[in-house]
């Protein structure tokens, strides 16, 4: 009996044994045994609620999750909901039978599905928001122990005429993935006349070959590993199969902190990817566990206004923290060669970008902004090309060339039309953000500075924006998630949303070009 309910029983009882023992007659005693009955029920609830807020980190959860991934799932709800005072319902099924049950009846928080397809088709359609990768599987043919049959190929089954068991391809993934690959290689049709029995789970199918029901059948690698009495036989038609498991937030979740923080658990390297491993699955390389986690981001300056909203409705979803640094990106480069390891980095143009690639994953190109003149209102000094900034007495703002991307791309700039030395005699002021030229600007110190046009949108109505038709007047800004980071899918998760289209949104707003779907072809 657990303390809330022996609180319950004890009030309860203590009342109504008082108000039997001070001789009420029966009306007055039901009336009053009511009220106390009432009372006790509310103070229970204050107590419920208090109890849960104190020692619990939200919840319940509800977690649908295919049925051949159950050992090591199983296993991390119970080690966290033991260590975290959290409940988390669990519903087994084949992938393909609890996606369709997802469309219909639109409810729970986590799908864990054997193969990342499911994943992407559930975002497909609308059912998932993130997803975080688990571990590797590939097909087997699973015998008896010590493979008594002698069955070493699909080709061995077939001639065979063994009973076979196969998953069925509209519940199980396996049995997906098994009919993909067998139809490449042109043995569906002939194994699939000698199955003698389609199941809907991964379990199915090991437990009638380690029953003897059937001599042989198709599973994954890792659920051999879990059973003594059987063994693995691979074969190249099935070795071209390998699938990622996978864990899907979905949009449904009531609580999207509670539920990515038991997702993150599930896939951290020194929490729910133990299990993985223990049950003989090949995990992947997860996060490090944190109840909160932070993460480092560095970002030239120009991008801050395009991220910043995005970044922190990341933070509330998540429930993370995101510690930005937003500075000229020749001092962001600097402070990485010497030693800084951020998460991701934002670079205001991938020629920054590539001075510390090694520190990186790949990057991938968000967007693209012009080179400008900015002056004022009116263009008093007339300036309508670059040749025209080096009139005599005009006093003229740029970005550091060491200290910047814009710096270092109008140095360059300069250089090509050889203009650097006359133009440069009139530079009154170098700073190492473009947002230090703007104010200088609106405060009047200066009649010209040169700028991303990123940085113009919210002052046009007081300042006059001049383009430069320019190969080289133009940056592209890359972004990368670091090399050593502690938890990259957390800021691989935190690139997705900068690159999502709610964020292409904020981007061009402000006069950011979007270039990624033109990378991708779209």
């Amino acid at each position: 009996m657990t303390s809330r309910s022996i609180f319950v029983k004890l009030s309860s009882s203590f009342g109504l044994n008082f108000l039997h023992g001070i001789g009420l007659n029966r009306p007055r005693f039901f009336l009053l045994a009511s009220i106390i009955v009432f009372v006790v029920l509310v103070l229970f609830l204050i107590f419920d609620s208090h109890q849960d807020s104190s020692s619990s980190l939200g919840g319940p959860i509800l977690l649908f999750c295919a049925a051949g991934i159950k050992p090591p799932v199983e296993m991390a709800v119970r080690n966290y909901e033991a260590e975290y005072n959290c409940k988390i319902d669990i519903q087994y099924g084949g992938s393909g039978t609890l996606l369709n049950n997802l469309k219909i009846a639109r409810i729970g928080d986590l799908y864990v599905a054997a193969d990342e397809s499911y994943i992407e088709i559930a975002r497909q359609k609308n059912l998932v928001e993130e997803a975080i990768p688990l571990a590797v599987m590939t097909p087997v043919i699973a015998v008896p122990k010590g493979n008594p049959k002698g069955v070493y190929s699909i080709q061995g089954l077939i001639d065979g005429n063994y009973k076979i068991a196969l998953g069925n391809p509209d519940a199980a993934s396996i049995g997906k993935i098994s009919k993909a690959l067998l139809t490449n290689s042109g043995d569906w049709p002939a194994i699939k006349e000698h199955a003698t029995v389609f199941y809907p789970t991964v379990p199915e199918i090991a437990n009638s070959v380690k029953l003897g029901t059937v001599d042989a059948g198709i599973v994954w690698d890792a659920t051999v590993n879990q059973y003594s009495d059987l063994d693995l036989v691979r074969v190249p038609e099935l070795e071209l199969g390998p699938q990622k498991t996978t864990v899907g937030v979905l949009k449904t979740a009531k609580d999207s902190v509670a539920a990515l923080r038991f997702a993150r658990y599930l896939a951290a390297r020194d929490r729910g990817l133990t299990q993985f491993k223990n049950c003989g699955y090949v995990p992947v390389s997860g996060d490090v566990w944190r109840v909160k986690p932070e993460i480092l981001f560095f970002s030239g300056g120009v991008n801050r206004t395009a991220v910043e909203r995005t970044i922190q409705k990341f933070e509330i979803r998540e429930g993370v923290k995101v510690t930005r640094v937003y500075n000229g990106c020749g001092i962001l480069v600097s402070q990485i060669k010497a030693g800084e390891q951020p998460d991701a980095y934002f670079a205001c143009d991938i020629s920054f970008m590539t001075q510390v690639q090694s520190y990186f994953d790949d990057s991938t190109d968000i967007s693209e902004t012009d080179i400008v003149i900015l002056t004022k209102k009116g263009n008093p000094k007339q300036i309508l090309e670059l040749e025209d900034l080096a009139q005599t007495g005009l006093r003229l703002g740029v970005a550091n060339p060491n200290q910047s991307a814009l710096g270092d791309l109008t140095r360059r700039m300069l250089l090509s039309k050889r203009m650097y030395n006359d133009i440069m005699k009139n530079v009154r002021v170098e700073t190492p953000t473009a947002d230090l030229l703007v104010n200088q600007l609106l405060a009047g110190p200066l009649d010209a500075v040169i700028v991303y046009e990123a940085n113009c949108a919210n002052v046009l109505d007081d300042l006059e924006l001049i383009r430069l038709d320019l190969s080289l007047a133009k940056a592209i800004q890359p972004i990368a998630v670091g090399r050593r980071s502690g938890h990259k899918h957390l800021a691989r998760r935190l690139l997705e949303a900068i690159q999502s289209p709610q964020s292409k949104i904020e981007f061009e707003s402000i006069g950011f070009r979007w270039i990624q779907d033109r990378d991708k072809g779209i």
